[in-house]
């Protein structure tokens, strides 16, 4: 995809979503930390239902560290890894009191020291929490990009670093937004909607869908 194919595909999916944002449910900072963290290997919706109940409960990491693990695991066992990542939020709320004065930090490998922060996670902290232009590469982002030949890495670190060379810099603070949207609702995995896609004429995709009732023959 040429330069110009990448601004017109930023533009229309603007055009689309003027002001996207993650559908993670949170009040603070810590809250989406959290969230992001639940939300590996697991869909938004299924977080949203555990942290509505865990947010009211331990809406910081003071109430969540007083919380324990055990009755965090209870509270968030719809979850995935719910087990693993009860451990990891525990240790993450007693390294922010201890090293950042219960406060998230601002910087990537500050985020990255935390137990169960990647680059991923640390991406969408950055990006949402502190405005930075950063871009979290996961599934659905991976399969548009390489779809769609805005970026075709190989792996989702080196899809990051394309995408950083190519979306232009006025569209960088939401092109994640706009990206994860894209492919959790029109491009799916299996049955992508090409047929209602608003970016379909610019996409390199081969496979392209029809809905039933226009299928030839």
């Amino acid at each position: 995809m040429n330069a110009k194919q990448t601004r017109e595909l930023f533009e229309r999916l603007r055009a689309v979503n003027p002001q996207p944002t993650t559908e993670l449910e949170y009040a603070s900072d810590f809250q989406l930390l959290i969230a992001v963290i639940l939300s590996a290997q697991a869909t938004d919706k299924s977080v949203n239902l555990a942290t509505r109940k865990l947010f009211a409960d331990a809406p910081t990491p003071q109430a969540m560290l007083a919380l324990g693990e055990a009755a965090l695991s209870d509270t968030i066992n719809g979850i995935g890894l719910y087990r693993t990542k009860a451990r990891n939020v525990i240790a993450t709320c007693r390294q922010l009191l201890e090293q950042h004065g219960g406060e998230v930090p601002g910087t990537r490998a500050a985020l990255e020291a935390l137990p169960g922060v990647g680059r991923k996670t640390a991406n969408v902290v950055l990006n949402t929490a502190f405005g930075e232009p950063t871009i979290a590469v996961d599934t659905h982002i991976f399969r548009v990009a390489r779809r769609s030949g805005l970026a075709v890495g190989k792996t989702p670190l080196a899809v990051e670093l394309e995408l950083l060379k190519v979306v232009p810099e006025e569209f960088r603070q939401s092109a994640h937004h706009w990206l994860i949207l894209h492919g959790r609702y029109v491009c799916m995995a299996r049955k992508p909607e090409c047929w209602r896609c608003p970016i379909d004429d610019l996409c390199a995709y081969p496979e392209k869908s029809v809905p039933f009732g226009l299928m030839p023959g």
